[in-house]
């Protein structure tokens, strides 16, 4: 059976020493962030994810959800009791407001609380994750009556949250929706159309599931700039504010699908169900993305973590199995065989799964970071900063990262030979679970899509520029240090890749936009290489630090400092060869015609 220990020491090191949290202190919401209380909230969240939500990870995905004739829908065997300890732990309210019973803290615990649960229990943590999202949207585009109305409830897990998006007939072009929504004389909605796809769309967790709806009024343009968005609540709610009649909206079936088998994706079928309007009417979409961002942010922790879990047990099979000898000679002459650890293919693919996971991990809490210095920060200049950063580093966290998260839970279950492929070891449900963040909120070719057609020209080029600043100043600063000044001029030669691509876009995507669309999945796997290469640096620079102070925990930082040096020397040259396949341009690509793609008769 596999099993997760939460790295709550690296993740320490990262909030603690990388980011330096407690220093933030005089901005709001980071005064109680002191390194006690961020402690106390890794170490705690670490043991409730790896002993109540790990040990069901594997039921959960065998025996999956069941729908009833009734429509409702019930989750896997120990997962409404899990629920209910989640809540009662007050997990989901971290960085919520204070004002609607969150605990205000921020983003960055939230966002660690995120993936210790995704790596515990991907299918579990999807329940909570969609109502973080939804409750996002609320706050930024709901009136001030339906925050007070829904916002509570969620936060404190009583009620979930969903989005639908989706249509049989269409996914990424929102545009082409059919949902209804007819105008009622008491300013409600009654919301008719079918939505599929829907993450949590049903369950027995909570005593009220709070849709987010896209849909169009009548005479709404027909395209994206026709859509409303709306809350459709599963009850309505009573004079009291609680959950009474049930609305019209019904599971019609469970998604088959590859893996997640313990969340409920759902076909939900809406029939003149009553719904009401978030924000401006046609301006749903604003309001939607609102949640989809925060949701590409928590795909992106998903890719890490299962990257993460499966790792984990990777090294513990690497460990403990035995097959031949190490080529240097017998490792354990004591036994017929030594571990596969010893031998240098395995330890590539653990290697790599570790300089990975922990540059990954540093990625996703500095992100987390940005979006509390995008409202906290003190000047406007900061505030700006962080908001340029986070948006455009967005699509590599959710694309290049679950790109990579997948990749290193195949290689892990490669570790395991034969037995990776068995279900009893688990490592299967890890590569089948990880496998849907590549997909789901924007594939990634439309990750890659949004950073290179919308992010880098974005405002003249402003955040694209200020990373180069950013990555720019800590290496010449890096160049410096003897110790740290080979990992800085590899990186240096990785960013030059990375700026040469930038220039080439801009010298070519404008007279044949296919250029630009078929170099995109390229260009975000090179800033997503760099970008880890950046803060491989940044932790190298502490880790060195540190073993010059003098340090009990030397083993730890010296790990750090090899760690740097694996990346710099095995991952940063890989921008120099995408960067020669972005330059080649799409002629090639797009010159055969259909039917040379048709298989011979």
């Amino acid at each position: 059976m596999p099993t997760y220990t939460a790295p709550t020491r690296d993740t320490r090191f990262v909030v603690n020493e990388m980011l330096d949290l407690a220093s933030y202190g005089n901005l709001p919401g980071f005064e109680n962030a002191t390194t006690d209380m961020i402690d106390t909230v890794v170490n705690e969240a670490g043991k409730f994810c790896s002993e109540v939500l790990a040990p069901i990870n594997q039921a959960g995905d065998e025996h999956g959800c069941t729908r009833h004739e009734d429509g409702s829908v019930t989750t896997p065997p120990g997962f409404k009791e899990a629920y209910d300890a989640y809540v009662e732990a007050g997990w989901g309210t971290l960085a919520k407001p204070e004002e609607f019973g969150g605990q205000n803290l921020p983003h960055v615990l939230g966002f660690v609380v995120e993936e210790f649960t995704a790596a515990a229990n991907q299918a579990f943590g999807m329940y909570p994750g969609l109502t973080n999202g939804a409750t996002a949207a609320i706050e930024a585009a709901g009136s001030q009556e339906q925050k007070e109305t829904y916002l509570p409830k969620m936060i404190s897990g009583e009620w979930s949250g969903t989005m639908n998006l989706t249509e049989p007939h269409c996914g990424t072009d929102l545009g082409m929706i059919r949902t209804k929504a007819e105008p009622q004389a008491d300013g409600s909605f009654k919301i008719t159309g079918t939505k599929i796809f829907i993450s949590a769309g049903e369950h027995d967790l909570t005593s009220n599931i709070i849709h987010l709806v896209l849909a169009k009024t009548p005479g709404a343009p027909d395209s994206a700039k026709g859509i409303s968005l709306f809350i459709v609540p599963k009850y309505i709610l009573d004079e009291n504010g609680e959950p009474g009649e049930r609305n019209g909206v019904v599971c019609g079936s469970i998604e088959k699908k590859m893996g997640i088998h313990g969340n409920s994706t759902c076909v939900l079928n809406y029939d003149e169900a009553t719904g009401y309007m978030v924000g401006e009417e046609n301006k749903g979409l604003a309001a939607m993305f609102v949640m989809m961002n925060a949701a590409r942010l928590g795909v992106g922790i998903q890719g890490l973590a299962q990257a993460e879990v499966s790792y984990q047990n990777g090294v513990n099979y690497a460990l403990d199995r035995r097959q031949g000898r190490a080529l240097t000679g017998p490792a354990d002459k004591d036994s017929k065989a030594d571990p596969i650890f010893v031998h240098p293919d395995v330890r590539r693919m653990l290697m790599d799964a570790k300089v990975f996971n922990e540059g990954m991990r540093a990625l996703c809490l500095w992100g987390a970071l940005q979006v509390d210095l995008t409202h906290k920060a003190q000047t406007e200049e900061e505030r700006q900063l962080a908001d340029d950063l986070i948006g455009l580093m967005t699509p590599v966290i959710k694309g290049y990262g679950t790109d990579k998260g997948y990749d290193i839970a195949n290689n892990m279950q490669q570790v395991y030979g034969g037995h990776g492929y068995i279900s009893e070891w688990g490592m299967e449900q890890f590569v089948r679970d990880a496998r849907i963040a590549m997909i789901y909120e924007g594939t990634n070719g439309v990750q890659a899509m949004d950073l290179c057609g919308r992010k880098l020209a974005s405002k003249g080029g402003r955040a694209i520029q200020a990373f180069f600043k950013m990555l720019d100043d800590e290496i010449s600063e890096a160049k410096g240090n003897e110790a740290l000044a080979p990992l800085a001029e590899k990186l240096e030669k990785a960013l030059g890749e990375q700026k040469q691509a930038t220039m080439w876009f801009m010298q070519n995507a404008m007279a044949n936009p296919n250029h630009l669309g078929a170099g995109a999945h390229h260009y975000m796997h090179i800033m997503g290489i760099v970008t880890l290469g950046f803060f491989w640096l940044k932790m190298a620079k502490v880790a060195q630090a540190t073993l010059e102070a003098g340090t009990e925990d030397k083993a730890f930082y010296e790990a750090k400092m090899t760690s740097a040096s694996y990346y710099a020397e095995r991952f940063l040259p890989d921008a120099g060869a995408l960067r020669r396949k972005l330059e080649a341009g799409s002629d090639n690509l797009m010159a055969l015609p259909e039917e040379a793609f048709a298989t011979a008769a």
